[in-house]
């Protein structure tokens, strides 16, 4: 069987979260360390692989589009076949493959080590399945990120058990990486030039808790400063553990972005207990303050129209937005997942209403974020230049106080050559909606 291994050409589609996209980049590292050749476009693929997603409904919508679009692919020629893996295929293994004959292969979300042994039985025209592994460290990569730019999982699963979370029972237990085995995996992205590296975990926060009780993240970041990376970012900071230690860290470390992405998830102490955080309004608002007061760019998110939650909750919750504690936010309609405990709370609530109450906080926030961008003309920024924008005949980068994808951007001029990749100071001069603009000093 290992003659129809060797040089099957694969694409893949990642859905969903950035620790999705890095099981992706490992996947593809694997099958390229056995022998394949991955593609980009889908027409060149002998193989399709779709990493899914099934967080909430729409993820779950998502996934099952793009799997109908790859069954589509392979029946337009002889010679294709389409792996599942990932989130859905761990959840739903059993009426996927009932439903969906037509896909070759499914991986649960630990069973990544087993990929090659996956396309060996389907070369050979065997069905094959696995959603009961526990997958060993793997440092291999194929980025799909910009080449300057890369995320580094630090954990899988998670403890926090919120109500409305169905992660726990497809990821299991929160479980961190060996720090030798992660400086290892962040030695070569640094080696193959990556700047900027970005933590991602369920809870990046946590990172080390199993091992001995205590979080063990600072330690690992100061590890990381030791490499060549310029910037490095947190992202996905549960709240109850943002200590003052952690914020004076951010706030103080020369290579660590002053950036925070907490999901607070709401304000109301009632809706936070009923959805099992571990915070209320009074330790949220203090934190936030904190950070705000620490200087640090802080993101967060929100659940909106949650089992319970009132117009008195509502009311509180847009009140907090109102006030600009936040340079961004996302904000989501609450999605009712099977299986987990807010499914069986009393209280829910129509989702044309949910819906209205996301909107209506989105749009207030936009404007809080339009704010905060124009408290920024004047001020000289430390911008990654990654692409340009030639509608607007301009750069287009971010600086610290940006994420990949989630934020916004800062487009500028130059009177002087730039490298993709590269930092330059940019003088922000004016706003382009929620966008930033500027020029090169």
């Amino acid at each position: 069987m290992s003659d129809v291994r060797q040089g099957m050409r694969i694409g893949a589609i990642s859905l969903g979260c950035d620790k999705n996209r890095v099981d992706t980049e490992k996947m593809l590292a694997r099958l390229k360390e056995g022998g394949h050749s991955i593609v980009s476009r889908e027409e060149d693929a002998e193989i399709l692989i779709v990493n899914t997603c099934a967080f909430i409904k729409s993820a779950k919508e998502e996934s099952i589009a793009e799997i109908l679009s790859a069954i589509d692919f392979k029946k337009r020629a002889e010679g294709r076949h389409v792996i599942v893996t990932g989130c859905l295929a761990q959840r739903y293994e059993e009426e996927l493959k009932a439903e969906m004959p037509e896909v070759d292969a499914f991986l649960g979300t630990g069973d990544y080590d087993n990929i090659l042994e996956a396309v060996d039985n389907i070369a050979a025209g065997e069905r094959y399945s696995r959603r009961e592994g526990l997958d060993k460290f793997y440092a291999g990569r194929v980025l799909t990120t910009p080449l300057h730019t890369a995320y580094l999982k630090i954990a899988d699963g998670c403890d926090n058990h919120c109500t409305y979370c169905a992660i726990p029972s497809i990821r299991g237990k929160y479980r961190s990486e060996a720090m030798t085995d992660l400086l290892d995996e962040a030695g070569r992205l640094a080696d193959d030039g990556v700047k900027e590296l970005i933590l991602v975990a369920q809870d990046v926060t946590r990172y080390g808790m199993d091992f001995d009780g205590k979080p063990h993240l600072t330690e690992l970041v100061k590890e990381l400063e030791g490499l060549s990376f310029e910037w490095i970012r947190l992202l996905y900071l549960e709240p109850e553990m943002v200590s003052d230690e952690l914020i004076n860290f951010v706030a103080s470390e020369k290579k660590v972005a002053k950036y925070m992405d907490i999901p607070l998830q709401h304000i109301s102490s009632a809706v936070l207990k009923r959805m099992n955080r571990h915070t209320d309004e009074a330790m949220t608002r203090a934190i936030v303050k904190r950070v705000r007061e620490a200087g640090i760019t802080l993101r967060s998110t929100f659940i909106c129209g949650f089992p319970g939650e009132s117009e008195e909750d509502h009311d509180k919750l847009r009140s907090f937005i109102a006030e600009g504690n936040l340079d961004y936010a996302g904000f989501f309609a609450y999605s009712r997942e099977e299986n987990t405990p807010a499914d069986r709370l009393d209280g829910h609530i129509p989702v044309k209403v949910k819906q209205r109450r996301a909107r209506e906080l989105e749009k207030l926030q936009q404007s809080v974020t339009a704010q905060r961008q124009r408290e920024r003309i004047g001020q000289v920024a430390r911008v990654l230049y990654e692409d340009i924008d030639f509608s607007r005949q301009m750069f287009s980068g971010r600086s610290e106080s940006e994420a990949p994808d989630i934020d916004t951007e800062i487009y500028f001029t130059s009177d002087f050559p730039l490298e993709v990749g590269n930092f330059y100071d940019v003088e922000i001069t004016g706003t382009l909606g929620l966008d930033l603009s500027g020029r090169t000093v």
